[in-house]
């Protein structure tokens, strides 16, 4: 199966400052805030959710197809990405603006001031994704969170071209309202989500559990630390369980990995409880690392802690597919 990834390509700008942001604040001069702040320490973090899913299924030997649109800035990503087993040919380079960035400074309390340049995202609605798709001969679309007009597009275009594609709102739940969400949705052959965001897209669409499982093939839930959740009209849920022994570090593009592993035992023809399994095992690895791409395993590994959570079968089902 050959993967596309649409959805944010962007980089992570971490700061933090040694004292609290409340202390340099004057209340009664809010209303004329001017302020700065000497940080002590700068992370760069590659990331995106196209980015991040991308890149664990190219870990897992899948070479998924980069969709979406950067700046010229883009060069030391890219190397990144492709050495990494992604395909970026595919990647628009914006002829005006940066890629996306996302700047943060945090205080010693945990408080945050934090901004989002969309940059070249927003000209994602150029691409046109069904002509790449015919050219690399892919098999399904994952239309993630990024410029919102794009996302429709992408899915109109699937939609009517008869590609398969998978609905990932991840961040853009918030800012979606019911009738986009509505349009993404129907006909999906994934829906993927956690527990808050399949609460919000049923308040927001108006539809029931069982009107959304009426218009997709399968619904994915993660549950955190709970594990996860797949859903298909007229079947029992299948359920697993979270894997053993995690420890917590960060969770920054947990649920972009659990995607990734998902998808890459799909493709491989496993069912979908080893889907649900290496998935959640991609999704551990991210946690106990800081940021979404900065994890890394081999072959032995991954099956070893496959073998300790869900079973000897399991992990030689899983192992079978890995790159060695």
């Amino acid at each position: 199966m050959r993967i596309a990834v649409t959805g944010s390509i962007a980089t992570d700008h971490l700061m933090m400052f040694a004292g609290k942001f409340t202390d340099t604040f004057i209340a009664e001069k809010i209303d004329k805030l001017s302020v700065s702040f000497l940080v002590g320490d700068l992370e760069i973090r590659r990331g995106g959710v196209a980015g991040n899913i991308s890149f664990g299924l190219g870990c897992l030997g899948l070479r998924p197809l980069l969709v979406g649109s950067v700046g010229q800035d883009f060069a030391e990503y890219a190397a990144w990405l492709t050495a990494h087993g992604v395909d970026t040919s595919c990647v628009r380079t914006s002829a005006t603006r940066h890629t996306a960035r996302f700047t943060a400074t945090n205080d010693e309390t945990g408080n945050q001031i934090a901004s989002f340049y969309p940059g070249a995202m927003s000209e994602d609605g150029e691409i046109d994704i069904i002509s790449l798709g015919n050219a690399h001969a892919v098999d399904l679309v994952v239309i993630g969170a990024g410029d919102p007009a794009a996302m429709q597009r992408f899915t109109g275009d699937c939609r009517a071209a008869g590609v398969p594609f998978a609905a990932d709102f991840s961040q853009q739940v918030a800012f979606l309202d019911g009738a986009s969400m509505r349009t993404l949705i129907d006909g999906a052959a994934y829906l993927f989500c956690n527990e808050y965001e399949e609460a919000v897209i049923e308040q927001k669409t108006g539809w029931t559990s069982q009107d959304i499982l009426d218009r997709v093939e399968t619904r994915i839930i993660t549950l955190g630390a709970a594990g996860a959740r797949v859903e298909r009209k007229g079947a029992e849920p299948v359920v697993v369980g979270p894997v053993k022994d995690a420890t917590f570090v960060e969770p920054t593009g947990a649920g972009d990995a659990f995607r990734s592993g998902f998808l890459a035992a799909t493709a491989w023809g496993l069912p979908t409880e080893r889907a649900i399994q290496l998935g959640n095992l991609m999704a551990v690895h991210v946690l106990e690392t800081v940021g979404p791409q900065e994890y890394a395993f081999t072959a032995a590994t991954l099956a070893d802690r496959a073998k300790a959570s869900y079973g000897p079968e399991a992990a030689a089902d899983i192992a079978a597919h890995l790159p060695v």
